[in-house]
């Protein structure tokens, strides 16, 4: 079957039958391809649930029934999986990282930046996360600023109000607890804009830590935001 050059959709062909089901699988790849959304570009596997029409990017290592497609797109279709191989400048808005991304031809990379033929370039994010209040002390988010990031901030907004003994909290990282704000308020849509006069680098992840002030945590709920940029290495050869 004749594919197109650029999305791969499938070709009629003369005399050909049942011309509906290959009309239907060149638009379920449009509807998915054009103004494409990929859910992640981590998840190894082939997730459970996944309704048709969702994509992810299939990442190095792609085990189950995404083993051997590493690089591709892999799009969800009545209830199987339709790979698509990207080209190099496709974009994509990827779900779990909240950011634009861009096919080098050898990997995805932050678009907003600059970016040199070979995929080399800079590109700055926002990872955004809701934290639930566990109730206690000291505590470090689940989700963690990536390694080698360069970090310019952290903001955040209470989403649902901190209760416990505690007046007020901090918020910082292993080393500073206070490093992004202090005195923070408990009530809902109180909000910490934590910039730093020096940007923080780290060589390994490293998680938020919220702190008490004056007691403790009972519950609530925080939305975070960390604003950083990052570096992406060469396509490999």
């Amino acid at each position: 079957m004749a594919n197109t050059a650029n999305l791969s959709l499938p070709l009629l062909q003369a005399a050909q039958a049942q011309k509906h089901v290959i009309v239907n699988e060149a638009l379920i790849r449009l509807d998915a391809l054009v103004q494409l959304r990929l859910q992640s570009l981590t998840v190894p596997a082939p997730p459970l649930g996944g309704a048709d029409g969702l994509a992810w990017g299939v990442p190095v290592g792609g085990a189950g029934e995404w083993e051997g497609q590493d690089g591709r797109i892999a799009l969800r279709d009545n209830g199987g999986w339709v790979f698509v191989t990207p080209l190099a400048g496709w974009r994509a808005f990827v779900v779990d990282a909240g950011t634009d991304m861009r096919w080098t031809g050898g990997g995805w990379t932050v678009v907003g930046g600059a970016v040199a033929p070979s995929g080399a370039g800079i590109g700055f994010r926002v990872l955004e996360f809701d934290h639930p209040v566990a109730a206690g002390g000291v505590q470090d988010t689940a989700v963690a600023i990536p390694s080698h990031a360069t970090v310019f901030g952290v903001t955040g907004r209470v989403i649902e109000e901190i209760t416990g003994t505690l007046t007020s909290w901090r918020l910082g990282v292993d080393g500073s607890d206070n490093r992004f704000g202090s005195g923070l308020g408990l009530g809902l849509n109180s909000y910490v804009r934590g910039v730093l006069g020096r940007p923080l680098t780290g060589y390994a992840a490293m998680p938020l830590r919220l702190s008490p002030e004056g007691g403790s945590f009972s519950g609530g709920m925080v939305r975070l935001a960390v604003h950083f940029t990052e570096l992406s290495l060469p396509a490999s050869v």
